[in-house]
């Protein structure tokens, strides 16, 4: 049963690592859609096509059954093949529009607008389900070549009918600051993935959003 899109465009957006331990990988995710993850993106970019698949697959059986969506960052052609919830697609990836035509009305497009609000509005006019902009601190995964405004946030609220992610160096102490913004949710790796007590740090982040 594919998960009602709506009810989870809100509260902690989990980014996968590249790990090839797809063991490993699944793992992860679990304890993290156990302590509340609201949307999962598998985004691996070392990764063969065939492990890509193999991994993406996997990915999209657990987390049917948490009924949390699936989506899968920048290759369209792997969400329609293994019928994935939706897809997430970056700057220099195929404009949102083309990619809202290839893979229909119904799953999720999000879109990366980094700290630029006429890419947002664009995205919003071409199809996007939701729009995210960062980074907004320092990652340990990503190099940002810009720092995004918190302000954006409110921004983008007040002019976009999307909800809003952000994302970059996103941890539970500097969250609560994007969060008051209005940011609609927030997308971490290593503050979920790459940290001790994995557990008690997922939940304190997905806890941002239950009020």
């Amino acid at each position: 049963m594919k998960p009602d899109y709506a009810k989870h465009l809100r509260g902690l957006y989990i980014v996968t690592p590249d790990w090839d331990d797809t063991a490993q990988l699944l793992t992860a995710t679990e304890l993290a859609l156990q302590n509340g993850a609201a949307l999962v993106q598998y985004r691996h970019k070392t990764a063969d096509p065939a492990q890509r698949r193999d991994q993406a697959s996997a990915l999209l059986a657990l987390c049917r059954q948490y009924e949390v969506p699936l989506i899968i960052n920048d290759h369209v052609d792997l969400c329609l093949e293994i019928d994935a919830d939706g897809i997430h697609v970056g700057g220099t990836d195929a404009s949102i529009a083309e990619v809202r035509q290839a893979v229909g009305p119904d799953r999720i497009v999000g879109a990366s607008c980094y700290g630029t609000l006429e890419l947002a509005h664009a995205a919003h006019r071409d199809g996007a389900s939701y729009v995210a902009f960062g980074g907004f601190y320092p990652s340990r995964v990503k190099k940002y070549d810009f720092r995004t405004a918190p302000e954006i946030i409110a921004q983008s609220k007040r002019e976009i009918a999307l909800p809003v992610v952000v994302i970059g160096g996103i941890t539970l102490e500097n969250a609560p600051p994007l969060v008051a913004q209005g940011a609609d949710m927030v997308a971490v790796i290593s503050s979920v993935y790459l940290v001790p007590v994995a557990e008690r740090k997922t939940r304190e982040l997905a806890d941002l959003y239950r009020f």
